[in-house]
Order: structure tokens, then C-alpha cells, then sequence
């Protein structure tokens, strides 16, 4: 099946130029190996408005369907992405971040400090990713398996119901 993917990075240093966007190519990579089709990729600084208005944008277009945020989910005090998703969010998906935080204690006890979150805004899957390209695609591999059905579901194809045991 083929997803339609936007990857967003929330970095207030990348933005300014100061660091080169490590996450956002490592997640365009392990797209195109799942056959997944990265439509737009961007970069918007740590900033609430900045962050809402873009996934925001690229949900209701119906352009996408799944949106991958990079960054901005710990406890720095500018970590701003799970707040802007949520403000964005029309349902939420909390067993993927679930799922991905509890594969994540499995490396590293820092998982318990993720502040990600997951959900849905018209016909598009929001999943927050960390900010390292590791870190990033370790967490987008735990859920990708079940990422097609998410997407069957929320197109409302007819053959989502054959991912459903009886």
C-alpha cells in the first residue's frame, strides 16, 4: 500500500542554520524502504504556532496521510511539539506513542522522558518522533507495521476489515 508521508523537523538550531537536519533524511529513508511516498518534508523552529500551523495545513489538504514530526518532544522548556499536535489533534492514538515508549525503555531509560504523542486531524495520522535520527527511526520501525492498516481505516477502505481477526 502506499503511504503518502510528510516529515516535519522542529529544531530551533537547525532552523537558525546551525545544525544540518540529521532526522528528517534518516525518516525519508526508512520511508522510501517501507515503499512509502514522501510528498513534503520542512523545518519550522521550536515555536507553538510555527508547529501548528504546518501540520495543520499539510493534514487538511488531504495531500498526506501520515505526518511525521522530528523533535521538540522532551522537557526542555522549548519542546513545544506534543502541545501543538495536540492543539491540531481531532482524536487521539495514544497506543502508538504507548508502543513506542515502551519499545524504547527496552534501549534506553530517557524514553520515560518522551512527551510524544499520536492522533488523527481529518484523513491524517500525527506520530511525534525524537529529535535523533536513531532515536527517530527506532521509534517510527515499532509502529510501522501496523501503519498501513491505520491508513486502510482511515481512507475507510473497504479492506481494512480483513486486517480484523474474527
Amino acid at each position: 500500500m502506499e503511504i503518502r508521508v510528510a516529515i516535519l523537523t522542529i529544531s530551533d538550531r537547525s532552523a537558525r542554520g546551525e545544525r544540518p537536519d540529521a532526522s528528517g533524511p534518516a525518516l525519508a529513508q526508512f520511508a522510501a524502504q517501507q515503499g512509502w511516498q514522501v510528498t513534503q518534508s520542512g523545518l519550522v523552529p521550536d515555536d507553538l504556532q510555527a508547529i501548528q500551523d504546518t501540520l495543520a495545513a499539510w493534514a487538511d489538504s488531504g495531500s498526506v496521510d501520515l505526518i511525521l514530526t522530528t523533535g521538540g518532544t522532551g522537557f526542555s522548556p522549548r519542546d513545544n511539539t506534543p502541545e501543538a499536535t495536540q492543539a491540531v489533534l481531532q482524536r487521539p492514538a495514544p497506543g502508538l506513542a504507548e508502543a513506542m515508549r515502551q519499545a524504547s525503555l527496552q534501549i534506553t531509560p530517557h524514553a520515560m522522558l518522551s512527551r510524544a504523542v499520536a492522533g488523527i486531524r481529518r484523513q491524517a495520522l500525527i506520530v511525534n518522533l525524537p529529535g535523533s535520527p536513531g532515536g527517530a527511526v527506532e521509534n517510527l520501525a515499532v509502529i510501522a507495521p501496523v501503519l498501513p492498516h491505520a491508513v486502510q481505516l482511515l481512507r475507510q477502505d473497504p479492506a481494512a476489515e480483513f486486517g480484523h481477526r474474527p
